[in-house]
């Protein structure tokens, strides 16, 4: 809550699903069929061409980009409500990124002829614009610089609230509450989010101990998520 007792922004309002309201989202998935994915399961890949889009119905998916020296950055985290393959759609391209499943995920599928006909038909390419544009300030903003700590803490908030709603599945557990959050994330893969380095990313956890912050080899578990709200100074999603 902010100060005036008005709830700020969260990852679920940017999803996709609340940007274009609950009518115009089941309609859309009228013209889809469903797909499981386990855990680690590439959903989308990079060079592949945009022949269709997901719809993430449950579990948390990694957005990353291999870059042409070789490097690897993670650029994003998605949860149930958002659009996963749409711009190589839109602009009738290559896959930019690739995703992978860190939970297991549910999908809707959609043809690159369907989606683009109900675009066109709701209207709905302002709304794919401006959910767009939101997608990249959110990455743009992970990798602002500044204190490492603080953005450490409140890439970890945002990943607990986006899990939270993921419907139960894998990876994250605990969310919706003040108890243990368990998120199935190494430290490469936070460097990358962050652009920083890997030590650092040690660093910042060590420092993020105090609020009930562990790291594991392969998860990052939260103790206490309100602790580590204030530590990000980010109010509750």
């Amino acid at each position: 809550m902010t100060e005036h007792g008005t709830r700020a922004p969260g990852p679920l309002d940017r999803t996709l699903r609340r940007l274009m309201g609950e009518e115009a989202w089941t309609r859309m998935l009228e013209g889809a069929f469903e797909r499981r994915h386990p855990i680690g399961a590439t959903l989308l890949r990079q060079g592949e061409a945009g022949t269709h889009v997901l719809a993430l119905l449950s579990g948390v998916a990694k957005v990353s980009r291999r870059e042409r020296d070789g490097d690897v950055r993670l650029l994003a985290f998605r949860g149930p409500g958002e659009l996963l393959g749409e711009v190589a759609v839109l602009d009738d391209g290559v896959r930019s990124a690739s995703v992978q499943a860190i939970t297991d995920c549910t999908v809707a599928v959609l043809a690159k002829t369907v989606f683009l006909r109900f675009v066109g038909e709701q209207d709905l390419f302002p709304v794919m614009v401006r959910y767009a544009m939101g997608r990249l300030r959110e990455s743009d903003l992970a990798r602002s610089g500044g204190d490492v700590l603080p953005r450490l803490a409140a890439a970890l908030v945002a990943l607990a609230d986006v899990s939270a709603g993921a419907d139960g599945a894998g990876g994250a557990r605990g969310a919706r509450g003040a108890g243990r959050v368990e998120l199935a994330l190494t430290r490469d893969e936070l460097a990358q989010h962050l652009g920083v380095s890997r030590n650092t990313v040690t660093a910042a956890l060590a420092g993020l101990a105090a609020h009930r912050v562990e790291a594991g080899r392969r998860a990052i578990t939260i103790g206490d998520l309100p602790a580590l709200r204030r530590a990000a100074g980010t109010p509750r999603a």
